[in-house]
């Protein structure tokens, strides 16, 4: 499968996509793929965190263009927006945290793909580029709304209608990207970010991913309210309390 979901390190989780003949460009049938293994993330017990990679030397270069624009009329569009419209959606929604390991380029629909994960670590030779504009177009996944949210009106202006080439540093620097990695090791960076979250409570996590969601999709007055909702189950759960009598344990500890 050129697509696949990587159950073998639970409740971590590997969305894959391996096309390295095309730097793992999406055709009808590998974006068919991505949005099942979405699904199949979604439906799984357990799930702690997932991390959305290429190969060691490519994220993901968009569509794969010399299988695509075979089917080039405006419904043939609408297909080709509405469906990764739908799995990143869906990816987007998942409870927990998202990560994406940025290994190389990631061009176009793959820049849009990442910035549907909730955090992107990028190796240092790392480079993403909204190429759509390139091409005459505009994103078509939801990514020129995400970039929007992450970057501002004038920045998001900027990277989307010249296409230019962001390097790593740059990405850091302009919040695109959460952490950097060494050449070739953004799977391995992510999968520690994710074990730090594993260490914390899971309820907790996953209730930090809802009220961030909510104050960007929701008027302030009602995301201030779900935070409010959101807190007091979690000040009587049992990770709430085992953690308050550690810290009271190690208080007294300190002071005998």
């Amino acid at each position: 499968m050129a697509v696949y979901l990587d159950c073998g390190r639970l409740p971590i989780a590997v969305l894959r996509v391996e096309r390295p003949e095309v730097r793992n460009a999406l055709d009808w049938e590998a974006m068919q793929a991505f949005a099942a293994c979405v699904e199949q993330a979604a439906a799984l017990p357990g799930l702690r965190a997932l991390i959305v990679t290429g190969t060691t030397d490519a994220f993901i270069a968009g569509g794969d263009l010399r299988v695509l624009h075979q089917a080039d009329s405006r419904e043939d569009g609408r297909r080709l927006s509405a469906g990764m419209t739908l799995a990143l959606d869906r990816l987007e929604q998942l409870p927990c945290p998202v990560i994406a390991a940025i290994n190389g380029p990631a061009r176009g629909g793959g820049a849009e793909v990442a910035l549907a994960c909730d955090l992107r670590v990028a190796s240092e030779d790392a480079t993403l580029s909204f190429a759509q504009i390139h091409l005459g177009l505009t994103p078509g996944w939801g990514g020129g709304q995400r970039l929007l949210r992450l970057v501002g009106y004038s920045r998001a202006f900027d990277l989307l209608a010249t296409g230019r080439v962001l390097g790593a540093e740059e990405m850091l620097a302009l919040g695109v990207v959460n952490r950097l990695a060494e050449k070739s090791r953004a799977l391995e960076a992510a999968f520690a970010l994710a074990e730090a979250m594993l260490r914390q409570s899971a309820e907790a996590v996953a209730a930090i991913k809802r009220l961030l969601r909510a104050g960007m999709e929701l008027p302030p007055p009602l995301a201030r309210a779900q935070e409010q909702q959101l807190f007091p189950p979690l000040w009587d759960s049992p990770a709430h309390h085992q953690a308050v009598a550690r810290w009271l344990q190690n208080r007294r500890a300190k002071r005998a």
